[in-house]
């Protein structure tokens, strides 16, 4: 199940890359400036006053970098899903990343007034890298503090074990003194009768 789930969340993230590469320019325009208008004001308060042509291409390209880091984090977890070994085998989703762009611009070639750019498939291919990097960094955390707590539980079983057997231990040594005791009083009992 988490094999399968994993894979479509890669699907539907390739097919919202996709279907924002082949959106008509205007569309695509109209997209960015609408969040160049919700971005304007918070950078005014810092007193940022950008050109509106070039808060738009900022914006586009902050678009292209966010989709493939998020497919390049998504990516990484499906790789997990498979192997122990992730980062052996991170040139898979980094491949994976690559196509991804190569054909997210192709598309855009066929797209009227939209125009295809190698600066777009580097952006891209920097924004996969950057969501496998930052996968890889959570992975290898969960793996460090899975590692530590399951030492920590290895810990507490020897100390308990190691308790015990300390436990056993004076108890042996407690009844053998006992038991030497009782011996000396019956060899004292017949001293004393002889």
């Amino acid at each position: 199940m988490k094999k399968k789930s994993c894979w479509i969340l890669v699907g539907l993230m390739v097919i919202f890359i996709f279907s924002n590469s082949a959106a008509s320019a205007s569309t695509s325009n109209g997209m960015s400036l609408t969040v160049s208008e919700w971005v304007r004001p918070v950078l005014n308060t810092v007193g940022l006053h950008p050109e509106t042509d070039f808060l738009n291409f900022v914006i586009r390209k902050l678009a292209h970098f966010s989709e493939f880091m998020l497919e390049g984090f998504l990516l990484m977890l499906c790789l997990r899903v498979y192997t122990r070994h992730f980062v052996r085998h991170i040139s898979w989703p980094l491949l994976a990343g690559m196509s991804t762009a190569l054909m997210d611009e192709t598309i855009q070639i066929s797209i009227p007034n939209r125009t295809s750019s190698v600066t777009d498939v580097w952006i891209d291919m920097a924004g996969a890298i950057a969501g496998l990097f930052v996968a890889l960094i959570i992975l290898l955390i969960l793996r460090a503090t899975t590692a530590f707590y399951q030492v920590k539980r290895e810990n507490k079983a020897l100390r308990a074990e190691q308790e015990a057997l300390r436990q056993r231990e004076h108890e042996r040594l407690a009844r053998r003194a006992a038991h030497r005791a009782a011996q000396g009083e019956d060899n004292n009992e017949e001293e004393d009768e002889a």
